[in-house]
């Protein structure tokens, strides 16, 4: 039986996610309205000051767009604007900082509502909603990201074979990493691509490279920058060097599986005893709340015996993801 639409509003939870709701959809409202209104403002500019020639026109189209700073550009200042930015690059998104905010805010809401209403109106099931929405957008952008550098990781021996052997048939650099860019499949292609139009718009090798690692932070992808930096500073055979770090990176692959195969059963077990005390708990706590909300109706006390469970969980999970971590 639905409850009165007073006792709903009497609800402090309920006011909450109606605020919530309300905010989101003004911050969205407030959105479309300021890219209409700019839009609007830069056609009215076109008709205005913009001349016949086209050349002209794009020109006099960079100078409005330049103008039109806003709080994009006040952010983009900022060093965190700055990793966001990078972070969602690494991931493969093709989203914008202010994007990416704007869908985890509405994933905060909407987690929340659903914690709310499947957990049938409790304050726990409330609260997990809300941090499963807070940092449940912030895991998968790290998941795909953590992907991404895998996929990469397997290609980039074959990329390295592939600029060899064009170095090999007579190209230039240059024309080596083009042919990975068309050759190869993503995100190999992808990243290649985008160094080699960074190398065709003018910016030194080494600083092109260098985004390259900060774009794909990998180990392997280091190495390889490193060596082909000292091989143009110091010269010599770049074929020769590049089959040597080939070699180097083959050994730590397979040292890599080896000690992944070993260490398996430590980081499974260490995910499931971590796991199973909170599951038992949600479930017991969903089947029979008056028993298992004692922890919560005992003020101080019940949280605190909570909490304790709760870094105890944490500090023995951490303790044997370290044990299964061994750096090669």
């Amino acid at each position: 039986m639905p409850l009165p639409l007073p006792l709903l509003l009497s609800d402090p939870i309920t006011l909450l996610l109606l605020g919530g709701i309300v905010t989101v959809g003004l911050v969205l409202v407030g959105a479309l309205v300021t890219v209409w209104v700019g839009r609007q403002e830069e056609e009215r500019l076109e008709k205005l000051i913009f001349p016949a020639d086209q050349e002209a026109r794009e020109e006099a189209q960079r100078l409005v767009r330049r103008e039109r700073i806003g709080i994009d550009k006040r952010l983009e200042r900022t060093s965190w604007w700055e990793n966001l930015r990078w972070g969602l690059s690494r991931a493969g998104l093709r989203l914008k900082p202010s994007e990416y905010i704007a869908l985890r805010v509405i994933s905060v809401i909407l987690g929340t509502f659903l914690g709310y209403v499947l957990g049938g109106q409790t304050l726990l099931f409330t609260l997990l909603g809300f941090l499963a929405g807070l940092l449940g957008f912030g895991w998968y952008i790290r998941y795909l990201q953590q992907r991404r550098l895998n996929q990469f990781n397997e290609q980039l021996v074959d990329t390295l074979n592939l600029i060899i052997n064009g170095l090999r048939a007579g190209f230039s650099l240059p024309q080596a990493l083009d042919a990975v860019a068309k050759e190869m499949p993503p995100p190999v292609s992808e990243e290649f691509r985008r160094l080699v139009q960074e190398l065709q718009i003018g910016i030194p090798r080494d600083k092109a490279l260098d985004n390259l690692v900060k774009r794909m932070p990998s180990q392997d992808l280091d190495l390889v920058v490193t060596a082909m930096k000292i091989q143009q500073e110091v010269g010599g055979p770049l074929t020769e060097i590049l089959e040597n770090t080939v070699h180097t990176i083959r050994e730590r692959i397979r040292i890599q599986g080896e000690i992944r195969t070993l260490t398996a059963q430590v980081r499974f077990s260490g995910m499931v005893l971590s796991l199973m005390p909170i599951c038992l708990f949600l479930i017991i706590y969903r089947i029979a709340p008056d028993y298992a909300g004692q922890f919560l109706r005992n003020g101080l006390c019940g949280y605190s015996m909570l909490g304790l469970a709760l870094v105890l969980i944490g500090t023995g999970y951490y303790i044997m993801r370290r044990i299964a971590q061994i750096e090669v």
